[in-house]
């Protein structure tokens, strides 16, 4: 892993313009901002094509012969299948309006990652062999050739993207640079040239159903040693449902909470809740990954890896899927699952067996984010929660790009927040909702050797949250997205050191009150409970303590 910058160094840049155009500035690979090439056994495994050793630090990448007449065709035929590909093509005017939004120029300056100038990567060789004007023009059109310094670029700043589409909030046309990013991504892996990152946790999924290849008795084990935490910290024995068939709910959760700090409070608190409740929920272990990293590869490959909650719900014979705290899972459900892999009609529109609340708008995919079966339990009344046990937290949330960008999950989060916490504190109003900034980590750029991009992308989110904690003294970073929970530690210990990341629910499993638990002294990380303040004497009748009644919820 290249050695990272200290915080001086790595903000010493400048949005002047360039000396030379973008076309005519040619692209440096530097150490820490890229990720490795893939093996080709990864590829291999799924299909993929042109599978072979390279490294993007080489001058001579070993492309394949004819790649050129297969990125060609391979354009072409995206144009044919998907009808945002040749419009967003088309469309743009360069009016700059998205110019400032990408956390990535805003945290290097640099002006190819501009969403208006990535697109215009690919734009430019779409123009040069695919319009009239371009074949005629060339430059003069913004068209040019398509070489092999050309592909090294594509590389280089479409593994600079995150996918996480603010820039096309402020987009006056509409464009999805995400989407863009994508078909840029599945014309560079028709010449076999993916990252290890993300290729590697395909072929998991592939072959384990999760991204980093657990096997069954690996995850019973792991959730097994978080119930024994469990059972010290609340007095209970918990004993999780696997691969149950005839239960009512299938649970699907992001690998990274059956195994990997922070996520795997976040589990704990889900088990806390279910268990409550008496929930007749089961999970698996061969759909063990509700996240799906063969969306930042190819639609098609996400579409083969998400196939496998549809077919587990079949076989178990479920009524319905409740979905644990992910991101990207959460885009692929609300926007894509129901037309790759639908309809689910062997399935029922989910109720809640609690409140009896009917999700209409999971009728179609049948599935529920946690966080809007939570709000309602406790709109309703159902659980009974102690907010002053995370009394020791002082808590802001970070809306996950996928989560609320893509599925307008907004209010839910923050309305659990608010009742399991009594110091809760909002960002700037410009970096949350829908505008929110991106954890700067995320489509399969959350590795170990890119980590100075990273930090860079991620810098305007820090600078966010180091604002509420010089404001508030925020502690605590909330989220609702798997890939924050991993990414989110680093980029505070870098940017805004002393800030947990926690998941929504783990915030729930430390306040929830359990129907026979015994004292609560310790919290999901078995860390010391805030201590309850001593009854106030007879002559303290009239006082009250300055956070009663959350006052400083903002």
């Amino acid at each position: 892993m290249a050695k990272l910058p200290k915080q001086d160094e790595l903000l010493d840049f400048s949005f002047d313009v360039p000396k030379t155009g973008w076309m005519h500035t040619p692209t440096e690979f530097k150490e820490g901002m890229y990720c490795y090439g893939t093996k080709p056994k990864n590829l291999e495994v799924v299909g993929m094509p042109n599978g072979h050793d390279w490294s993007p630090a080489d001058e001579d990448w070993h492309l394949p012969e004819g790649w050129k007449d297969i990125v060609l065709n391979g354009m072409e035929d995206l144009m044919k299948k998907y009808r945002s590909f040749k419009l967003y093509m088309d469309v743009c005017v360069r009016c700059g309006a998205c110019a400032d939004k990408c956390h990535f120029y805003q945290g290097t300056g640099d002006p190819k990652n501009m969403p208006v100038v990535r697109a215009e990567l690919l734009r430019s060789v779409y123009r040069r062999y695919f319009t009239t004007s371009g074949k005629l023009l060339g430059e003069l059109v913004g068209a040019r050739d398509l070489t092999e310094d050309v592909i090294k670029e594509w590389h280089y700043y479409f593994y600079q993207c995150t996918e996480c589409r603010r820039c096309s909030v402020f987009c006056p046309y509409g464009i999805d640079q995400a989407e863009i990013t994508l078909m840029g991504r599945e014309l560079l892996n028709l010449l076999g040239l993916n990252t290890e990152w993300i290729a590697g946790p395909v072929a998991n999924c592939y072959m384990k159903g999760n991204h980093v290849g657990l096997e069954p008795q690996t995850i019973m084990s792991n959730i097994e040693f978080l119930m024994e935490d469990l059972q010290d910290i609340t007095g209970k024995a918990i004993n999780p449902s696997f691969n149950r068939k005839g239960a009512e709910i299938l649970f699907v959760v992001p690998s990274g909470d059956l195994y990997a700090e922070p996520g795997t409070y976040t589990f704990m608190g889900y088990m806390l809740l279910f268990e409550q409740l008496g929930l007749d929920y089961t999970l698996s272990t061969y759909a063990s990954e509700g996240g799906n990293f063969g969306f930042f590869t190819a639609n098609d490959m996400a579409k083969r890896l998400n196939a496998k909650m549809y077919a587990e719900a079949k076989r178990l014979g479920v009524k319905w899927i409740l979905g644990g705290e992910c991101g990207h899972m959460w885009r692929l459900v609300n926007q894509y699952m129901d037309t790759w892999n639908g309809p689910a009609d062997f399935l029922e529109v989910p109720v809640s067996p609690i409140t009896g609340t009917r999700f209409e708008n999971a009728a179609s995919t049948k599935m529920v984010h946690i966080t809007e079966f939570t709000a309602d339990l406790l709109y309703h009344d159902k659980i009974k929660v102690d907010p002053s046990r995370n009394d020791h937290l002082v808590v802001t949330y970070h809306d996950s790009c996928n989560t609320s960008r893509a599925m307008g999950l907004l209010e839910e989060p923050r309305y659990i927040i608010n009742k399991v916490c009594n110091h809760f504190h909002e960002m700037p109003e410009e970096t949350i909702r829908e505008k929110t900034l991106c954890c700067g980590s995320g489509s399969g750029l959350n590795a170990g050797e890119n980590m100075e991009l990273r930090m860079r992308g991620g810098f305007p989110r820090a600078n966010a949250v180091r604002h509420v904690r010089d404001k508030y003294g925020v502690n605590t970073l909330a989220n609702i997205c798997a890939l924050d929970r991993a990414s989110f530690p680093a980029l505070m210990d870098y940017w805004v050191p002393g800030t947990k990341v926690m998941g929504v629910h783990e915030l729930v499993g430390n306040a929830l009150v359990l129907d026979g638990e015994g004292e609560r002294t310790l919290d999901l990380r078995l860390e010391e409970l805030p201590k309850k303040p001593a009854p106030a004497s007879a002559g303290d009748a009239g006082a009250t303590s300055d956070g009663e009644g959350g006052t400083d919820h903002v």
